[in-house]
């Protein structure tokens, strides 16, 4: 009885708030249907580490050790992109290859954040591991943070996944403030060119070369992106691709989530830091959005016909894709005729791929300036 009472005492007050964030993590994915495949397993286990006296804390570390760790060579993040690479269809960006602009134009957050964290006394490593929180993509963020061994590793982590979930909720509002009625009431005609099968073979293939002849820190996320694609594209392996894009991205994705929390221990997540960590990852969320936008509104200035509706920029950030239905979404609901899906899809799988050339960018630059 005494060892049981022993037990209680152990609790701290850290603790219950770590729970509390769990309990939040949980509901948001039950309840609110966030990304409960990422956010369940992350709540459950933000609570699982922090109970005191327990072992499972050390099994969650460990699989975090054989699967994210620098020592693992961010094995599962990188896994992952082959399944989100299976799951995406170029189609829609090849058809209208200028789309990609607005991938690009969606990257400002990053860099914009890495230059105020760096003013606010972050050093370059951890400066750069922040910013690219701004990408909205999970994988990415955690390659850049391992390789370039940021201090605040389960900030970053938390803050990147938690912001995808949050899609839904952050970005209408931007928007809405960005853009105005008649902007969002802009039709767009989907020309629906069709694509060979050979240039859709190609595509991931020349792709991955341009890459690695010119970002090679990127070559790695792009890579597995691209061969994922490249499954799915080839039409001779339907039965691997289709294990890319709902078995293993499923469950590697639970696996992420679970071992996130590993990095969620109270006293270490607890801090300062921490919720200026989460403050300038939303603002290089919402920068990221804002640089897509005004993309589209500064092409319109210069385009008398065929204008486009800058709410499509905004799926310009890699969180795929649940940004692009964001857009249509909002498009139907200041027009029922107005279906933005097509576009906004691929200004989305543009943003997923120039999300993972801005990580080798930074990469590139920090290591740079590390090495000096």
């Amino acid at each position: 009885m005494t060892a049981i009472f022993q037990y209680f005492d152990d609790i701290t007050l850290k603790m219950l708030v770590m729970w509390v964030i769990g309990g939040l993590l949980i509901f948001l994915a039950i309840k609110k249907e966030m990304e409960p495949t990422l956010l369940l397993p992350m709540g459950f286990g933000a609570i699982l580490v922090n109970l005191p006296l327990g072992g499972a804390g050390a099994v969650v570390q460990h699989i975090f050790d054989i699967g994210i760790s620098e020592k693992a060579h961010e094995l599962m993040p990188l896994v992952l992109f082959i399944g989100i690479g299976a799951m995406i269809d170029f189609e829609p960006l090849l058809t209208n290859p200028k789309l990609m602009f607005f991938g690009a134009a969606a990257q400002f957050g990053i860099f914009f954040t890495i230059m105020l964290a760096s003013l606010l006394g972050f050093d370059v490593a951890d400066a750069a591991s922040v910013g690219i929180i701004g990408a909205a993509d999970g994988p990415t963020s955690i390659v850049v943070a391992q390789k370039l061994n940021s201090s605040y590793l389960g900030a970053i982590m938390v803050a990147a996944y938690s912001y995808m979930a949050l899609v839904p909720i952050v970005q209408p509002p931007i928007i809405k403030l960005c853009t105005s009625k008649k902007e969002r009431r802009i039709r767009m005609k989907y020309q629906g060119k069709k694509v060979s099968k050979i240039t859709k073979i190609l595509f991931p293939i020349v792709v991955t070369i341009i890459v690695g002849l010119f970002a090679p820190e990127a070559v790695g996320l792009v890579g597995y992106l691209m061969f994922g694609n490249l499954i799915r594209e080839c039409g001779v392996l339907n039965s691997l691709s289709e294990t890319a894009q709902n078995v293993l991205a499923n469950l590697i994705t639970i696996f992420l989530g679970i071992t996130i929390a590993s990095q969620m221990v109270a006293d270490k997540f607890l801090k300062l830091e921490t919720f200026l960590i989460l403050g300038l990852g939303l603002l290089a969320f919402v920068f990221d959005t804002f640089g897509g936008i005004m993309l589209a509104k500064v092409m319109n200035i210069f385009s008398k016909k065929n204008k486009i509706n800058p709410m499509i920029g905004a799926s310009g950030i890699s969180a795929f894709p649940m940004s692009a239905r964001v857009v249509h979404k909002m498009g139907l609901a200041e027009d029922p005729q107005n279906f933005l899906l097509m576009h906004s899809i691929g200004v989305n799988v543009s943003g997923q791929v120039a999300s993972a050339i801005a990580g080798g960018l930074v990469l590139n630059f920090a290591l740079a300036m590390l090495n000096k």
